[in-house]
């Protein structure tokens, strides 16, 4: 692969962890851009509720409202987003985070089916092709702390 590649696959990998991040802040602290600072988790807010059981449509919409605002729930997507947006960012994990988020990003286009403004392809699952093209190019091995990581955790590559 060219450098003009790597660097390419590198910003993809930096600008989709950032996302997660972000989403994990904003929830977390209420920055007031998709949660309010009152319905903040820190304020006892559940980052999962809103959306799990007003937002969600099509077949999949009873499953995803029955696991609106239930601890678990929200514990794991919480953990989810950090993690993910830190592994991608740092270039660490890149492989477990490009899989991890999308798996997460498809259950989010599963749970508001058809998407609003096209009956297949949204954003989702351009997030999603991005994510596994990150786990499947190496992404975390160019501009980050990728090649350090991936020398310490060699035996175990699905940490890579």
């Amino acid at each position: 692969m060219k450098n003009g590649e790597r660097y390419i696959w590198a910003v993809l990998r930096i600008g989709m962890g950032w996302l997660f991040l972000w989403s994990f802040l904003d929830k977390l602290i209420g920055l007031g851009f998709a949660t309010a600072p009152e319905d903040a988790w820190l304020a006892g807010g559940s980052p999962t509720f809103g959306y799990l059981k007003f937002a969600t449509s099509g077949p999949f919409a009873p499953l995803f409202q029955g696991l609106a605002g239930k601890p678990f729930v929200d514990w794991l997507f919480m953990l989810g987003l950090l993690l993910m947006g830190l592994a991608l960012i740092l270039g660490m994990g890149v492989k477990i985070a490009g899989y991890a988020g999308a798996l997460l990003v498809f259950l989010m286009w599963l749970s508001y089916l058809p998407p609003e403004h096209n009956p297949f392809l949204d954003e989702h699952i351009i997030y999603l092709l991005i994510l596994i093209g990150l786990a499947r190019v190496k992404a975390g091995q160019w501009v980050g702390l990728g090649k350090w990581w991936s020398e310490r955790v060699k035996s175990y590559p699905l940490l890579e």
